[in-house]
């Protein structure tokens, strides 16, 4: 893609100094446009684990969805990350959402748009600070945060 358009990455942290880890990401990863509140939320495995905290940030890019998965990649070996137990604890997560005008099926490394998102209320609820058209139709944020225990921590990065 050579024309500059709106993608979505997800960050999640649960282990370690979170805020950091997700500030430090958010402040390399090129051509952030805005970026969600930050919301803590309880982890949805059956691992046992501490709470996260998600975010989402909207891109203003030229980056296809596969040169986004790799800046991904790059943000979680800077976090090291280590990937142990499947959906278990992480010092840092980043998922490409969404890609606007792509659709990849790369399984099993790279599904654009991101085949849970729409399941998911840790993502949802941060996507609805930055690309609210992206939520189903009648989403109600408020009734589903309070429902899952999602709890805003408000704005711990600014561009």
């Amino acid at each position: 893609m050579t024309e500059p358009h709106r993608a979505f990455l997800a960050l999640g942290s649960n282990i370690g100094d979170r805020v950091d880890h997700l500030r430090t990401a958010i402040a390399a990863i090129p051509d952030v446009v805005a970026v969600s509140a930050v919301y803590e939320t309880p982890p949805v495995s059956k691992v046992e684990q501490d709470r996260f905290l998600n975010m989402v940030v909207r891109l203003h890019t030229t980056l296809d969805a596969r040169a986004l998965l790799e800046v991904c990649r790059e943000r979680e070996a800077e976090a090291q990350r280590v990937r142990v137990v499947h959906w278990g604890p992480r010092t840092l997560d980043v998922d490409v959402l969404w890609v606007d005008g792509e659709t990849v099926d790369d399984p099993p490394d790279l599904l654009v748009p991101h085949p849970r998102m729409f399941e998911r209320s840790f993502v949802l609820v941060p996507l609805a600070d930055v690309g609210a058209d992206l939520l189903p139709e009648g989403y109600d944020v408020a009734a589903v945060a309070a429902a899952d225990e999602i709890v805003s921590l408000g704005r711990l990065v600014d561009l």
